[in-house]
């Protein structure tokens, strides 16, 4: 009998994930590693070493791999993540006591290697004074790019569609890994990516006009993912900054319409996670009114869905069911293929989890619930954040519907669902849940669950 594959953690580092994408290209092409080796004339036992991320890769071998499973150079762009790993572990270190060799941690710095620090950026406050002045400056930018490109033909520091193509795909990893694993584990390996190579993209002088923007568009996507990690970690302030770089970004791309959706999804949302919804009403009517012209389908609806989650917030029912009903309406009329890429997210049962939350404040728990049952029913089991947030919501519902015994059983998927990652967000609607049990602690199922949590989730414990 053959020996069962070492499980592989691709969240450990880019090494750990490239040998996680190998395997998992080589297996759907239902080849051994030997059969791959042979065919791409290089050992089985170098493919194997890769794959479990006991080796690093070389340049020829991945193209080979590339060419021989033909991913049409999905592995390639993966090279340039691998190169900085390598160099950076080229520069000596002080040895941890619990580090491995070739792989960098995803877990937050700890307080003791840098004292206060991560205190100091958590209390950087929300401020929602600030918001209104950059939504009418983002209202009433004018058409174009913000600045022109000189063009300094065959420099070697050119931003080429090469580096773009390498960027977006190290942005679609980490987004990836966030969904999977939450902020806690991504964020440094994030802002690294951030310091250094997208920062270096952006020092540089793009080849035409035409990269040049959508070299903006990538970066504002790459802080709109640092603005939401710091959402998740507790860092709302942060956030906030993050945000507004992303919305400055995409006026020098002249890219209005994910503007749109920065100003009201991003920071829409966030105002109400912050506890203003009068704020993310503002700006999501903003987003709607900036976009009329040029919105698709599937963003007007993402839209909509923000201005139906405030107007519930703040109690306006026939408010809420208005755009709600129009979000409803324009996402029957999207096609996938018409949408921006960014957007393409945004399903009907994405829609459910907006509608959901919607129901939720408005103290309607069975229409939450059905609402809840649809958005759950099609979510991917490697979203494992949305999955403990929304279970954890259902959980809520059942409680506030007197449903007690279902609600702790929820309650208790929903834990183990936040045990797997390390995000603020989930400990925070675990939190919550118990509050909503609160008036049933005598019950044994409730006092059963707050032990349940004390040990699996110490952090969210009341």
């Amino acid at each position: 009998m053959g020996q069962t594959p070492r499980a592989l953690q691709p969240s450990l580092s880019e090494r750990h994930f490239f040998g996680a994408e190998l395997r998992r290209l080589r297996e759907q092409a239902n080849l051994s590693q030997a059969r791959l080796g042979a065919m791409i004339r290089f050992s089985a036992d170098l493919v194997r070493r890769v794959e479990t991320a006991d080796r690093f890769p070389s340049q020829e071998f991945v193209e080979a791999c590339d060419k021989a499973l033909a991913t049409d150079g999905a592995l390639m762009r993966l090279l340039p993540l691998l190169e900085q790993t390598r160099n950076s572990e080229r520069v000596p270190a002080a040895a941890s006591p619990t580090s491995h060799a070739g792989s960098i941690s995803l877990s937050p710095t700890s307080s003791a290697e840098t004292p206060g620090l991560a205190d100091m950026v958590k209390r950087v406050p929300f401020q929602p004074g600030v918001l209104d002045r950059a939504a009418l400056d983002w209202l009433n930018a004018p058409a174009g790019p913000r600045l022109p490109i000189t063009r300094q033909p065959n420099s070697p520091d050119q931003v080429s569609e090469e580096d773009l193509f390498s960027a977006e795909t190290a942005l679609a990893m980490f987004r990836q890994l966030d969904h999977t694993h939450g902020a806690g584990r991504v964020h440094d390996q994030v802002q690294r990516y951030v310091e250094s190579e997208l920062n270096r993209l952006l020092a540089n002088t793009p080849a035409s006009e035409a990269i040049g923007q959508q070299l903006n568009t990538l970066a504002a996507g790459f802080f709109e993912l640092c603005g939401y990690q710091a959402v998740d970690t507790g860092a709302h302030g942060l956030a906030q900054r993050r945000y507004l770089r992303a919305l400055q970004l995409t006026q020098s791309a002249d890219d209005r319409l994910y503007g749109s959706y920065l100003l009201a999804v991003n920071v829409g949302h966030l105002a109400l996670h912050c506890g203003h919804p009068e704020a993310s009403l503002r700006m999501a009517l903003t987003a709607v009114r900036g976009s009329e012209i040029q919105a698709t389908p599937a963003v007007t609806a993402a839209l909509h869905a923000v201005v139906a989650r405030a107007h519930a917030r703040l109690g306006r029912e026939s408010d809420c069911l208005t755009h709600l009903d129009i979000a409803d309406g324009q996402l029957n009329r999207s096609n996938t293929e018409d949408e921006p890429v960014w957007i393409r997210y945004f399903t009907p049962a994405y829609l459910a989890d907006e509608i959901a939350h919607c129901f939720h404040d408005l103290g309607r728990p069975q229409q939450t619930q059905r609402h809840l049952g649809d958005a759950l029913a099609t979510l991917s089991p490697t979203h494992v954040r949305r999955l403990a947030i929304d279970t954890a919501l259902l959980a809520s519902s059942l409680a506030a519907a007197g449903r007690i015994d279902e609600a702790c059983f929820t309650a208790r998927e929903a834990v183990d669902h936040a045990a797997k990652t390390a995000s603020h967000r989930c400990l925070q609607r675990i939190v919550e849940v118990q509050a909503d049990l609160e008036p049933y602690r005598c019950e044994p199922e409730v006092r059963e669950f707050g032990e349940y949590v004390r040990h699996q989730l110490p952090l969210a414990t009341l």
